[in-house]
């Protein structure tokens, strides 16, 4: 079944081509799609296209392929383009001609927006709720090991004294700002496209502000050419903002790859999150890790794939828009996976507790030695070069014992204050609301 059906055939390879994944790909937008229609015929029924015997018809007829969507019953027929059609010809088969009378006022340009924005805000809570699963356990981290000192690094070399603390709870904090990119994405997913039809609207006295209330949108996408030209725009800005958390988790990543080798052995990992080498009997590796910065450098290459594709298209629908599908739907599965799996290999971390007193670390203590000096009352560029010739002629000798009490030091790590910030943030996800208006229309 095709929706733009004229009563002529097109060549097999053409139609395979031009098709693509979409009927595979789109299994997962079926919810979407039905939970759109739903909202599209109760505002058909409000404005007169459907009577109420046709609506009432309609809604059972969509309640029913709800459930069998839910109930892992639903697929999409062989020869059938897209979710959209199969939804259609469903309804058509069940219930006649009033079935194709839920696409009146609308193109399967508008549909699919409403399918992939309704999708969208799902995966957004899901990334959300992981995220905020990780940064728990970050935090759990720092507030367990806030004590134990570890090198710090600049240029790849022993700079300054850090902590375990400081670094797991630095991981909480940037996830936080991750999150307010993925803020910027559930902002923009949270328009409602339904009522642009093709881009340029409808005859029909569509009633958009009753479908934004339905679907649980904070506010219309107004303007139809607007709408139409989010359809790449959404994609892309969510890819930025799963860039921003692939980019965070692969940070980590290749932190633990680098801390838990023999010459820093700074963490240590069960032998079941590693795995051996087929010739030296002594490796244990740290594949979890590997694999979880590998795909996350993926997952930030996302948004510059989106921009080429979407790069020197003009306004209106374009056929190569539903490329974006098979690109970000992957990556969206992608970095569910790698969330979850970083917290629980997280949660199985063991940290060196003696690692500072080894002898190779004593420089970290030079600044220490410096700031000592200034507290005594000398300038700080004489402390400087009094501690660095100790260093040159060997006769410098670390204190260890170090005070720190500045905000975000070693000494006060202000997890409070880390967690209050993402509190605020949490404030803005609205996702209560948007679920209470799904599972009413569900209903």
């Amino acid at each position: 079944m095709k929706l733009w059906d004229k009563g002529y055939s097109i060549d097999e390879w053409v139609e395979s081509f031009t098709v693509g994944k979409d009927s595979e790909l789109d299994l997962v937008l079926a919810r979407w799609d039905v939970l759109g229609s739903l909202a599209h015929g109760k505002m058909l029924h409000s404005i007169g296209l459907l009577n109420e015997k046709e609506w009432r018809r309609l809604e059972k007829g969509l309640q029913e392929i709800l459930e069998e969507i839910s109930e892992d019953k639903f697929s999409i027929d062989r020869g059938v383009e897209d979710v959209h059609s199969q939804v259609e010809l469903l309804l058509t088969h069940r219930l006649g001609e009033i079935g194709k009378k839920i696409h009146s006022g609308r193109s399967r340009n508008d549909q699919v927006l409403v399918d992939l924005r309704l999708f969208f805000r799902s995966e957004i809570q899901e990334l959300f709720e992981l995220s905020i699963a990780l940064f728990n356990s970050f935090m759990a981290q720092a507030e367990k090991h806030k004590d134990i000192l570890m090198p710090g690094y600049t240029h790849m070399q022993v700079a300054m004294p850090s902590s375990f603390g400081l670094w797991f709870s630095a991981y909480g904090e940037s996830l936080i700002e991750d999150l307010m990119v993925l803020q910027t994405a559930w902002k923009i997913c949270n328009q409602n496209p339904l009522g642009s039809a093709a881009g340029y609207g409808s005859s029909f006295p569509l009633d958009r502000e009753m479908t934004t209330h339905l679907l649980g949108f904070d506010d219309l996408s107004y303007n139809s050419i607007a709408a139409q030209m989010g359809r790449g725009k959404t994609e892309r800005t969510l890819a930025f903002a799963m860039s921003s958390l692939a980019a965070t988790v692969g940070k980590f990543a290749m932190d633990v790859c680098l801390y838990s080798g023999q010459d820093f052995r700074f963490v240590s990992l069960p032998k079941e999150l590693t795995t051996g080498s087929s010739i030296m009997p002594h490796k244990a590796n740290p594949d979890v890790f590997e694999i979880l910065r590998g795909r996350c450098n993926l997952i930030q290459a996302l948004p510059n794939s989106l921009s080429l594709l979407l790069a020197n298209l003009p306004a209106g629908y374009h056929r190569e828009l539903q490329l974006l599908k098979e690109e970000i739907f992957p990556r969206i599965s992608d970095l569910k996976n790698c969330l979850g799996m970083c917290k629980y290999a997280l949660d199985k971390i063991t940290i060196n507790t003696s690692l500072i007193s080894e002898e190779k670390y004593n420089d970290l203590f030079t600044v220490e030695e410096v700031n000592r000096l200034v507290v005594e009352g000398m300038p700080f560029r004489d402390a400087y070069q009094t501690v660095a010739k100790k260093i040159k002629d060997g006769s410098y000798s670390p204190n260890k014992e170090i005070s720190h009490s500045h905000l975000g030091s070693i000494g006060n790590l202000a997890l409070d204050g880390i967690r209050s910030k993402l509190d605020r943030v949490k404030d803005e996800f609205n996702f209560d609301e948007v679920n209470e208006a799904l599972e009413k229309l569900a209903r």
